[in-house]
């Protein structure tokens, strides 16, 4: 019998129509009965706008207006919310089937613990670099390094949101690992999840403009900054140098 725990899932949408239609269906194909699903748009002018009105009877709530980049999308979307558990999977990435019931019963059974995070699949855009990304089950110990979760297959209580606060608009690209540290810092309680729970994908693994974010959440959250600048501005001028000589390859070719 599946738990009878209010869900919250959140996708922000962009131009995303070439993907949507996949994510609206793995979220539909949930058949999770206490269900609440809010579609944040930037302003989309391709096809995501008729895709959204297609599927009204999923949909829940939804909003189309210029913001101020995905964190903001994020946050209006917890806003919104009042699921006890809330789930983001953006537009161009999908639930794995049973992923909202597998995470309702972890909540029901561990009603202590404030973030829920399982598996994901991550692939590119292409369909290939297919990897199973199974986390640690004790992330402290590689929180401080790297983002210890996949962000689709990760579901926080909307009361650890209000206690903790949301995303931080500062970030463009690292704002899922700001969110994940700080809180973890604070003192929020992580439940591992023994199950897929979503599909990823993804295009390239970092960029240097990345590194330089996590950089400085990391000093923010105490990390000693000669430690901060050796681990991660090395990182991102390899980053750098790799992107250069890809450019310089595709050029001359």
């Amino acid at each position: 019998m599946i738990p009878q725990t209010k869900i919250t899932v959140i996708t922000p949408t962009f131009n995303a129509g070439k993907y949507l239609e996949q994510t609206l269906a793995s979220v539909a194909d949930q058949h999770y009965p206490d269900l609440e699903y809010i579609i944040v748009d930037g302003g989309s002018t391709d096809k995501t706008l008729d895709i959204i009105r297609a599927n009204e009877g999923l949909v829940t709530r939804w909003v189309s207006e210029p913001d101020n980049g995905i964190s903001d999308a994020f946050n209006k979307g917890i806003r919104m919310a009042s699921g006890d558990i809330i789930g983001i999977i953006n537009a161009d990435d999908y639930y794995h089937p049973g992923a909202l019931a597998a995470v309702a019963q972890a909540a029901q059974e561990n009603p202590d613990a404030d973030v829920f995070y399982g598996d994901a699949i991550h692939e590119r855009f292409d369909g290939s670099g297919v990897i199973h990304f199974r986390p640690m089950q004790d992330i402290g110990r590689c929180v401080w390094k790297r983002m210890p979760v996949s962000h689709p297959a990760t579901f926080i209580r909307r009361s650890t949101y209000e206690r903790f606060g949301v995303f931080d608009t500062n970030y463009r690209l690292a704002m899922d690992y700001e969110l994940v540290l700080r809180i973890y810092r604070r003192g929020a309680r992580f439940r591992y999840v023994d199950a897929v729970l979503a599909h990823f994908r993804y295009g390239q693994s970092s960029s240097a403009a990345g590194l330089r974010e996590v950089r400085r959440i990391v000093i923010e959250n105490g990390l000693s900054p000669v430690v901060a600048a050796w681990r991660y501005g090395a990182a991102a001028v390899k980053v750098w140098l790799k992107q250069r000589l890809a450019s310089v390859v595709k050029t001359s070719g």
